[in-house]
């Protein structure tokens, strides 16, 4: 069974019932929205997700610059493959250059 990543949960006939109420009783908490008793979305709050963003973003120009300061230089393909590795959907292909370099 998939790891519920909040400590709130619904269900989706729940929050299609009543999305309003879900969305006050979270307040500020992230919710899980489960279907079929496994998490199919998460609803977060506007500023915890502008927050997720920053947070993501610093992330990625920190790595950049070190990247740039080792002076290491990897071909803008192999880049592009990682970042698909790493962030592609769940269930989604991968592209042609993410799977040469596992390959």
């Amino acid at each position: 069974m998939e790891q519920v990543l909040a400590s709130r949960s619904v269900s989706i006939t729940e929050l299609k019932r009543s999305p309003s109420a879900v969305l006050e009783q979270a307040g500020s908490e992230p919710v899980a929205v489960l279907n079929h008793n496994r998490p199919a979305a998460y609803l977060l709050s506007p500023r915890v997700y502008q927050a997720m963003l920053e947070r993501l973003n610093a992330d990625l120009r920190a790595e950049i610059q070190q990247g740039i300061e080792s002076g290491d230089a990897l071909p803008a393909e192999d880049v592009f493959a990682e970042l698909n590795a790493r962030y592609a959907e769940p269930g989604r292909p991968s592209s042609k250059a993410g799977s040469k370099r596992r390959a």
